[in-house]
C-alpha cells in the first residue's frame, strides 16, 4: 500500500504566510482571517459567482474572495475585487466594470484593510 500524503503548494504557502505577517505588521485581522480560510481543504474554500458578487456590493467597494470567482452573473457597477483565483470569465466581466487583484496587491495598496467586505 502506498503511503498517502499531501502535495504542497508553495505559492498558496507563501501567500498565507505574506497575509499573516501583513495581519501582525498593520495589527489587522483582516489579513489574517483571509489567511485562516485559505488554509482550509480545496473543497472547504469559498467559490463565488460574480452575480453574488454584484448583489452583496455597492459602487466602488472593495471585495475580498478567499477562493475563486467563477463568471456566472453579470456587474451592473464598478467594483475591485481580489481573490485567490478567478476564472477566464470572471476576469473578464470584473475588469470590464471594475478591476480583478490578486490578494497581495490589495495588501500592498490598502495594508490597513480599510473598507474592504468579504464575500462567501
Amino acid at each position: 500500500m502506498k503511503p498517502r500524503y499531501k502535495k504542497k503548494n508553495e505559492e498558496l504557502e507563501a501567500l498565507i504566510a505574506q497575509l499573516k505577517k501583513a495581519s501582525i505588521e498593520n495589527k489587522v485581522n483582516l489579513w489574517k482571517r483571509v489567511a485562516l480560510d485559505l488554509e482550509k481543504p480545496t473543497r472547504n474554500r469559498r467559490i463565488i459567482n460574480v452575480y453574488k458578487i454584484a448583489k452583496y456590493s455597492k459602487e466602488n467597494d472593495v471585495v475580498v474572495v478567499p477562493g475563486k470567482v467563477l463568471g456566472e452573473g453579470e456587474l451592473n457597477h464598478k467594483i475591485n475585487v481580489a481573490a485567490y483565483t478567478f476564472s477566464d470569465e470572471a476576469l473578464k466581466k470584473i475588469n470590464g466594470k471594475g478591476k480583478a487583484m490578486s490578494l497581495l496587491e490589495l495588501v500592498k495598496t490598502n495594508p490597513k484593510g480599510k473598507n474592504v467586505k468579504i464575500l462567501g
